[in-house]
């Protein structure tokens, strides 16, 4: 069962968007490491700046697999941003980097089909949607812990900004 829903555009416009129905997933314990910054709704444009910045290491070492990750961590003025990929210690990374334990725990995780500069209407559509309806709740992350992370795997395509994009949700029934 796809979940549709009405949001306001930038104009004030009413769009309509579907969310596919998620997959469960038990999410291995993983570190994620990259750069980190902090965006309010005023500095939200930002966020690519620092994916770029990212790219221009050509080699990070130790990169486990080729998914990227965005890790989202909620705070009273906005968010903390981390982008980065697996890793499987700290030993040889660069200076700037920041690391970020993820425990091993269940996730409802969301394909997100469209550009990737539309996540917000994703996010949207499992908050004001899915959850109500779902019987789950949002799984507070332990201390240090993202709240949820975006998954950028193979077939992400950053020239176009389209593909193979998921938000992984931690949840409890």
């Amino acid at each position: 069962m796809r979940f549709a829903m009405t949001n306001q555009n930038t104009t004030g416009e009413a769009t309509a968007f579907e969310l596919d129905p998620p997959r469960f997933e038990n999410g291995k314990a993983m570190l994620i490491a990259g750069l980190r910054g902090h965006f309010t709704t005023a500095t939200w444009s930002g966020i690519p700046a620092l994916w770029q910045r990212l790219v221009t290491y050509r080699h990070i070492p130790g990169k486990i697999g080729s998914a990227y990750y965005g890790l989202c961590f909620k705070v009273p003025d906005g968010i903390d941003y981390l982008c980065g990929v697996e890793v499987p210690g700290t030993a040889e990374l660069p200076e700037e980097f920041n690391h970020v334990s993820i425990p091993a725990q269940t996730y409802a995780v969301f394909a997100h089909r469209d550009h990737v500069s539309k996540l917000r209407n994703t996010m949207e559509a499992i908050e004001q949607n899915w959850f109500p309806r779902s019987g789950y709740k949002i799984a507070r992350p332990p201390r240090g812990a993202p709240n949820f992370f975006e998954r950028y795997g193979a077939g992400f395509d950053p020239r176009s900004g389209i593909g193979d994009i998921e938000v992984w949700i931690p949840v409890k029934p």
